[in-house]
């Protein structure tokens, strides 16, 4: 087998890893990777984090946080306020509902990663960047912007996607 057709094997291994963990995330929790992440981020930063800081801390639009906090809203498993000292902020939070679900849920595929990258060496950490990096440029993929999420597809598409399977 030719060299190229190796790495073609291994990018379409990764593209399918994370398929299957998001299949499994959809099924076992009812939830898609964004979601799960949005979730977490409202967790970590407790009882006042506004949706421009989940954006921020999840390195999503605040239109695609908006979307999914919709999704989650509609599902009983976040609420939206707003402030009570600046009525032009809202914030997030989770319910019982939400909690309860997110104790249960699985870790996202990335904090996997995550913690197996930062075992390596800082050369190897380098060396496979730069790695990733070239190929994202041999695909014409440099330019986009995307979260650093292990999710296949778009995040806004995902949700579209799921809300209109519900409807």
């Amino acid at each position: 087998m030719d060299k190229h057709e190796e790495v073609l094997i291994a990018l379409r291994q990764i593209i399918r890893a994370i398929d299957l963990h998001s299949r499994k995330l959809n099924k076992n929790a009812g939830l898609t990777g964004p979601q799960l992440v949005l979730m977490r981020a409202i967790k970590a930063s407790g009882e006042e984090v506004t949706i421009r800081q989940l954006s921020n801390n999840t390195n999503m639009s605040q239109a695609t946080a908006t979307t999914i906090l919709d999704r989650l809203e509609k599902r009983g498993l976040v609420v939206r306020q707003r402030s009570q000292l600046d009525k032009r902020k809202v914030h997030a939070h989770l319910t019982e509902d939400g909690l309860a679900l997110l104790e249960k849920a699985p870790l996202p595929l990335q904090d996997s990663f995550i913690s197996q990258y930062q075992e390596l060496d800082d050369w190897e950490q380098s060396l496979l960047l730069s790695s990733v990096q070239r190929i994202s440029t041999m695909m014409n993929a440099e330019h986009l912007d995307v979260a650093p999420l292990l999710e296949v597809g778009s995040i806004t598409q995902q949700e579209k996607t799921k809300s209109e399977l519900e409807e």
